[in-house]
């Protein structure tokens, strides 16, 4: 198959075998019969013949391969792979022989790009910022100036204005509003008021007033700081955060001397719940499922529901509230079950129907599920959204490209890029760090200053130590540049600070997940931008986010390919010391090619990082697989070209056993496989989404079971 596509040829024979084979004498023969051929067509328009030109490329090509081989065996003691080394060897060789350039064929063989038909639709907006001030509101004056002095907020956002004086009044409600619209805010606030005006004033050791759910470690973080600098007047007050990857123990200390708003995740409340003796739930005023939707589409169903008992079995009167960016079946199932009396919250602008209240700022109680359309999100009139069509072989070249052309060649851009395991996170983490953060090259004449600053590269996934996610989460929200290479533990709720581009490399599931991954940008009335890189055979997906009243844009793969010719470090090796004004398509495609070429020398350097971009492989074919039944015509694992997929990952044929271990469970499950068969993609998917959110407890916890199982039957089981 490399042969066919023109790949670089994977030498086997030993460094001495290879010698051998192709000695001086045989080597300056095929130099003078390249010489002759040229000379002979030189003069002439028409192209040399294609027997003699395929043999004559093809030794040249040996040669190189050979010499590459040699270099690798011969220095096996150097581990580390040297760009400015590698691109200074290959300019020496391209001076030499010019028909000689390594190429790796990503423009062959590649399925055509449709034409992109948009349906042109009007979105859903909403209006964030109102004229209303906070002074307005019947809060306490410490707190007002908190708001003002410390958060830098004197008018408050359309939901903050809906939603403050309706909870102040004790009533349940359902919140729906964009992402950036401020909700966290428009609990926190009336959250705070009430407890710091009880009329007994609160005791730290009198246990949580307040219980706040969130989906993940690090909007419970972000959720706890918002919370403590609404505080800072009231000192009396403590708040406290529970999360998987702490330690136990010393969240067990915390809840013991009194914790009064618990910020917590789902699966490490329900751990303390069940191990823990001194947490109790019968002074609870305030219950609040920030991004509810998500919370149920991970798979906590069942902990919300031994939450809601343990909460009701010791506090029945008490104020619940359900807020999320986009609203779900499920969600408004938990609405139906923990809200009495609801207030349903939607700020959607006049122009689609949606009702506006006026005056005080107090929706009418009405259904919650029939108050809001689940099929139409609000997306933030200051966010620009593209979309791009890049076949599968050139997916790894064109998200290089995109990187260095707005974080390098552009000033004051942040960027997040969002794939679908944690694998792919830290497969390209490490490929981009250890290529394009050497590419040092110096910037051509009439580009910014910043164009040679270093790039910033950061990671954030679920299988990360807490210690190291927390610092990355803090790193990224006050840096006011760089990458961030993340999984959809980031794609919820966080409120990370001057993001002005969302890039998705792999499609979302959902279109709600869509809202919430570009969500992350143009928050707040700021302005950002999206890209979604699709690959021709998923282009129908943007017709599936149209009807959700998504509206999205095209850019070409071919722009974005451009930006390598304003790089020395990728240029190929005809333009290399020339001054290019007009690009041509076999300029871009040439330096393309140099890109990629670095990204496979650098996987094949070592057999180690070969088995690293097969398993980064495997992880996304399986998520591939689980995209839910609505979507399958458009992604489906069959539609995948292996060999074009794997060279997005750096490799240069289709590896082989991928699938092994899938078969060698299939045959132990022949017994019963109809049930197999319905229940393995499920299973699948919640293993992924579940290692994500994880309480942080499961491995002590199947050990436990493990042991309880092996135990007699008359004795005591184990304590955790």
């Amino acid at each position: 198959m490399a042969a066919a596509d023109g790949l670089l040829l994977n030498v086997s024979e030993s460094p001495a075998a290879a010698t051998r084979t192709f000695s001086r004498p045989f080597r300056a023969q095929a130099r003078r019969q390249a010489k002759a051929t040229k000379r002979k067509y030189q003069a002439s328009s028409e192209a040399p013949p294609a027997k003699q030109r395929n043999e004559t490329s093809f030794l040249l090509a040996k040669k190189t391969s050979i010499e590459e081989t040699q270099r690798t065996f011969k220095g096996k003691a150097q581990k580390t792979f040297s760009l400015k080394k590698y691109l200074a060897s290959t300019n020496d060789i391209n001076c030499e022989e010019k028909p000689c350039f390594k190429t790796s064929s990503l423009f062959k063989n590649n399925p055509e790009i449709p034409e992109l038909h948009r349906p042109v639709v009007k979105q859903v907006q909403e209006k964030v910022f109102t004229s209303d001030a906070f002074c307005e509101l019947d809060l306490h004056p410490h707190l007002i100036s908190t708001i003002n002095s410390v958060l830098k907020m004197s008018s408050m956002t359309s939901v903050q204005k809906q939603s403050i004086p309706a909870l102040l009044e004790g009533r349940d409600a359902l919140v729906r509003s964009q992402t950036g619209s401020g909700k966290t805010l428009a609990y926190c606030i009336p959250m705070v008021q009430s407890l710091q005006a009880m009329t007994s004033k609160i005791q730290r050791s009198d246990g949580p007033y307040a219980v706040v759910l969130v989906p993940t470690r690090e909007l419970a973080l972000q959720s706890f700081d918002t919370v403590q600098k609404l505080l800072k007047p009231f000192t009396w007050i403590v708040p406290g955060v529970l999360m998987g990857g702490e330690k136990r123990k010393s969240e067990k200390a915390r809840l013991r001397k009194g914790i009064n708003i618990l910020i917590s995740t789902p699966g490490r409340l329900v751990d303390h719940i069940k191990s823990t003796k001194n947490i109790h739930f019968s002074r609870i005023r305030w219950l609040i499922l920030d991004e509810a939707d998500r919370i149920l589409d991970l798979g906590f169903e069942k902990d919300i529901t031994m939450i809601l008992n343990a909460v009701n079995a010791e506090c029945q009167k008490r104020q619940n509230i359900l807020l999320s960016a986009t609203l779900t079946e499920g969600v408004t199932r938990l609405a139906d079950i923990s809200l009495h009396n609801p207030v349903s919250i939607s700020v959607l602008d006049e122009s689609h129907g949606q009702s506006k209240s006026m005056g005080k700022a107090i929706p009418e109680v009405c259904h919650p599920q029939t108050s809001i359309k689940l099929d139409n999100f609000a997306i933030p009139e200051s966010l620009d959204q593209h979309v791009t069509l890049v076949p599968s072989k050139l997916r790894l070249v064109s998200l290089a490209a995109f990187i260095l052309q707005k974080c390098k060649f552009e000033k004051d851009q942040k960027m997040i890029v969002f794939f679908s395991s944690c694998e792919l996170v830290e497969f390209h983490y490490n490929l981009f760090l250890q290529t394009l953060l050497n590419s040092t090259g110096a910037p051509a004449s009439g580009q910014l200053p910043s164009a040679s600053t270093r790039l910033k590269f950061l990671r954030l996934h679920g299988n990360m130590e807490q210690e190291e996610r927390t610092e990355v989460f803090h790193e990224f929200s006050h840096s006011k540049t760089g990458v961030l290479l993340c999984t959809d533990v980031a794609a919820r709720g966080l409120d990370l600070p001057q993001v002005t581009w969302i890039v998705q490399y792999n499609a979302p599931s959902s279109p709600a997940e869509y809202i919430h991954r570009i969500g992350r940008t143009a928050r707040i009335g700021c302005h950002g931008s999206s890209l979604l890189i699709l690959a021709p055979s998923e282009a129908e997906y943007v017709n599936s986010l149209a009807s959700h009243k998504i509206n999205i844009s095209e850019i070409k793969m071919e722009d974005i390919l451009s930006v390598l010719t304003r790089n020395d470090c990728f240029k190929g090796r005809r333009w290399g010391n020339q001054k290019s004004h007009a690009v041509g398509p076999h300029q871009i495609r040439e330096q393309a090619t140099v890109l990629q070429t670095v990204f496979e020398d650098y996987v094949h350097s070592s057999e180690k990082r070969v088995s690293w971009a097969k398993k980064a492989l495997q992880s996304f074919i399986r998520a591939y697989a689980t995209y839910p039944r609505e979507l399958k015509h458009i992604f489906h694992v069959r539609s995948l070209h292996l060999g074009h997929v794997a060279k997005s990952f750096g490799l240069r044929d289709a590896p082989t056993n991928l699938n092994v271990s899938a078969i060698k469970k299939r045959k132990t499950n022949q017994k019963r496989p109809d049930l197999h068969k319905k229940t393995q993609s499920k299973h699948r998917l919640a293993e992924i989404l579940r290692s994500e959110y994880s309480s942080g407890m499961e491995a002590g916890i199947a050990k436990v079971k493990k042991q309880n199982k092996h135990r007699k039957p008359g004795n005591q089981p184990l304590q955790s």
